[in-house]
């Protein structure tokens, strides 16, 4: 969000010594903080051995990447995460592992990332996501950002040392 002025005080904005947007008024102590927004990611183990990876319709052809999605209001994480594979992909999931926590700071997000497990059969109903890519564990490449270190994690505990390319 943006700020002309000062939605306390309506004094005028400027950044403080932190870095935060702020009022510049001594006595007002309006910062906008600008939290970062979280955001659930599935590591989907497929079928025993294998990877299943999802692209958004408006990606670039050949990016694959996690099932992701926000957390709703009141919803816990582990139910936003099997509702966005649900949602995104048509699979009902089990949750395997907790994987972790991680920044993607492009985005201002924090990615909360869990290892879940389904062997059904993938069905594309959501527009977000056209196509789907089931790698088995020894050909996935991971990523240098937020989701990608998720999946790395993964796959190390798994026994692979997958190759990392760059994220852009």
């Amino acid at each position: 969000m943006e700020y002309n002025n000062c939605p306390t005080c309506t004094g005028e904005i400027g950044v403080n010594e932190d870095g935060y947007v702020a009022c510049v008024k001594v006595d007002c102590d309006f910062i906008h903080y600008e939290n970062p927004t979280p955001v659930v990611a599935a590591v989907i183990e497929y079928k025993d051995g294998n990877v299943l990876l999802a692209h958004n319709a408006k990606w670039p052809p050949h990016m694959f990447a996690l099932v992701t999605g926000f957390l709703e209001k009141h919803e816990h994480p582990e139910e936003a995460v099997l509702r966005e594979v649900k949602e995104e992909v048509g699979l009902d999931a089990e949750i395997r592992g907790f994987l972790g926590h991680y920044t993607f700071k492009k985005m201002n997000q924090l990615i909360i990332a869990y290892h879940v497990y389904s062997d059904g059969e993938v069905e594309l109903n959501d527009p977000e996501i056209d196509e789907v890519k089931v790698l088995p564990f020894a050909k996935v490449r991971t990523w240098t950002s937020g989701t990608g270190e998720a999946l790395h994690k993964f796959l190390e505990a798994k026994g692979y040392s997958p190759e990392v390319i760059s994220f852009s």
